[in-house]
Order: C-alpha cells, then sequence, then structure tokens
C-alpha cells in the first residue's frame, strides 16, 4: 500500500495574509485560484513584480498599516482607521504626527512594557520552583 502525498492548498486570502498583501490589490489570478504550499513558498523567495510593487507601495493590510505605525490593530479602530492605507498615506501620518497616533503609540509601549514584566514573572516563578524540588 502506497501512501498518495496530497498536495496542501490554501485560500488566496490565507496566501495574501502569509505575504503580508491586502487580497483585493492582488492580480486577479492571484484572487481566483487556489495556492499551493510550494506556490507560496516560491512567491516568497523569489517575489514577482506584482507582490515586490504591493510590498513596497501598498495597499497594505490592517496588520501591516499597525506595525508601520507602531500601533495595534484595535488602536487603528479607535482612531477610524478601517481602509488600506498606502506606504505614502502612512508616511504622511507619520509626519503629521496626530495626537490619536501619539496616543496608541503610547499605549502601544505600555503594553510591551507589562508583557516584558509579566514574561519576567513568570520565569522568576518557574526558576523557584524548579529550585524547591
Amino acid at each position: 500500500m502506497s501512501s498518495q502525498q496530497s498536495t496542501q492548498t490554501m485560500k488566496p486570502a490565507t496566501a495574501a495574509k502569509k505575504l503580508g498583501v491586502y487580497l483585493p490589490a492582488t492580480p486577479a489570478e492571484f484572487q481566483e485560484g487556489v495556492v499551493s504550499r510550494a506556490e507560496l513558498n516560491e512567491l516568497q523567495a523569489n517575489p514577482p513584480e506584482w507582490l515586490r510593487a504591493l510590498r513596497e507601495n501598498g495597499p497594505h493590510p490592517r496588520p501591516v498599516v499597525a506595525a508601520k505605525l507602531g500601533v495595534s490593530i484595535a488602536g487603528l479602530a479607535r482612531a477610524g482607521v478601517t481602509e488600506p492605507l498606502t506606504t505614502e498615506q502612512i508616511e504622511a501620518l507619520k509626519q503629521e504626527q496626530p495626537e490619536w497616533l501619539e496616543k496608541e503609540r503610547a499605549t502601544q509601549a505600555e503594553v510591551r512594557k507589562e508583557s516584558v514584566r509579566i514574561k519576567k514573572l513568570q520565569k522568576e516563578k518557574q526558576e523557584k520552583g524548579a529550585e524547591q524540588r
């Protein structure tokens, strides 16, 4: 009995998410087909021109916009930013430094600090537990 290896495929939305691009901005043939794991790996290793252009200029999906601005996705939503933004629009926001952006960046910095503090506490508890054994 021989086992046949099936090709793992994903929907275009999943592939776009893994590639960090906004699906509606991708070519029609990408949006309408399925993407195999091998095709995804090839796109990541040797991105075609359309993928390079999208990654460079956008429009970018919310996770990428949030990362480029240094805020959370929830922070974007609180600020009313629900549409994908281009690199140019993101750079303009960075230059303008609106009040919401400063506030959300400060919030994000606090969240990161708290996360580091909690991890440190957890590590200390684990070390104490290991010493007691």
